[in-house]
């Protein structure tokens, strides 16, 4: 079940930061085609008001299909068309008709000319390849040409539907902490008889103690405060302890394991959860914009160290976030909601940087755009793009390693 919440989080986070874009886009008169949470294929998906709505089979992310993303160009049309073409020489004068217009940019004369162009494609006697690559030159044109087109819009339109993913992540994080310290869920005083982390290769993770255990007796003597706690297992001396937790409602006995000898303490090896405690509006939004201020910092820092090994060694993917956020579940719901909060709040700087295809290219290239008035072709896009790929691939290949060599907690 805990695995579940893990999971579901994680889609609200995307699902949101879709909807960001999805939303501010419809606002400013850019119709999107599509909304679908994983990329497609799609596992389920529906169409309503001329919008598909989806779920992909790939749980990576999300995607908001704007139309006309790139100005619509001759050359792009001649590539995804001429195997279609080769197969089916009658379409050479339909599909003339349109490049011709646009050749010259008259996109309206290419709108004119498009239904003789997808009538003749969907009546020919297409291979499989030619015609999935003639249905892309049909989608190009009819979404390049449309009034609605990204390209084509003012360029405030086009910051605000990209920013507006990034945004919403941004403000996910500051309600999640906001309410969290508003409502009790803030560390504060004194550590707990919870536990909140098992370090691995110490008598406790070999006894078998658990994050979210909370401890009641030290062989057999009650101790209900973490000072009553760490003062017995200090005073084992490297003897045995047994623990008494409860746990799920029932009372479960751990171990015996023998103490370690740790910076001159002896020590059975878990940190204890804190006591939570609520603050009031002002200055819950105040720690809470102050967290999320050092997630830039933290951010920040990391990408500059990235080629370090110590900068390296902080990255987390899927696998390692997803596998925090089961770690302070099992803790308590509040824990799991600030870890939450921060993700969204990374997911957005992530986004931010300003390299293509993530959210921060768009909005630098669009700012471009609006300073030289003429959209730039698709080819530089994608040129422009390889750079972007190939860093988020090493960041996904780094934190893929992270997570597959960090031990479990």
């Amino acid at each position: 079940m805990t695995w579940l919440v893990v999971i579901g989080g994680l889609v609200l986070l995307v699902f949101l930061h879709e909807l960001g874009h999805f939303s501010v886009a419809l606002a400013v008169g850019m119709r999107p085609r599509s909304f679908y949470v994983g990329f497609p294929p799609a596992l389920v998906k529906v169409r309503h008001n001329g919008i598909e709505y989806g779920i992909g089979m790939i749980p990576l992310g999300g995607l908001v299909r704007i139309p006309g993303m790139h100005r619509p160009a001759a050359r792009d049309l001649h590539a995804f068309v001429e195997p279609a073409v080769r197969e089916q020489p009658s379409l050479a004068p339909s599909v003339g008709a349109v490049r011709r217009a646009l050749t010259v940019e008259d996109y309206d004369a290419a709108r004119r000319a498009y239904p003789e162009f997808e009538r003749e494609v969907n009546e020919a006697h297409l291979s499989p390849g030619a015609r999935r690559s003639a249905e892309r030159a049909l989608r190009d044109v009819e979404e390049g040409t449309a009034p609605d087109a990204y390209w084509r819009a003012a360029t405030w339109k086009r910051v605000a539907v990209i920013a507006a993913g990034p945004v919403a992540n941004v403000v996910i994080a500051f309600a999640i902490l906001f309410a969290v310290f508003a409502a009790g869920g803030a560390p504060a005083g004194n550590p707990t008889a919870k536990v909140a982390q098992v370090k691995g290769g110490t008598p406790a993770a070999a006894a078998g103690l658990q994050p979210g255990d909370v401890i009641v007796a030290v062989n057999g003597r009650h101790a209900h405060t973490f000072a009553a706690i760490s003062r017995r297992i200090r005073a084992s001396a490297g003897g045995p302890v047994t623990l008494t937790v409860l746990r799920g409602g029932h009372r479960v006995t751990v171990g015996p394991g023998e103490t370690i000898l740790s910076h001159g303490r002896w020590i059975f090896g878990f940190s204890p959860a804190p006591k939570l405690v609520s603050y009031p509006v002002g200055r819950s939004a105040h720690m809470a914009a102050s967290d999320l201020w050092g997630v830039v910092r933290g951010t920040a820092a990391g990408v500059g160290s990235l080629f370090s090994r110590h900068g390296r060694s902080q990255l987390s993917g899927p696998v390692g976030i997803s596998s925090d956020l089961h770690t302070e579940l099992q803790i308590g719901l509040t824990y799991y909601l600030e870890i939450l909060a921060l993700v969204s709040m990374s997911l957005a700087l992530l986004n931010l940087l300003p390299l293509l295809p993530l959210d921060g290219g768009h909005i630098l290239f669009s700012l471009i755009e609006g300073v030289r008035r003429r959209a730039l072709a698709r080819e530089v896009y994608e040129r422009v793009s390889v750079v972007g790929i190939a860093f988020i691939l090493l960041v996904f290949v780094i934190a893929f390693s992270n997570d597959v060599s960090s031990p479990p907690h």
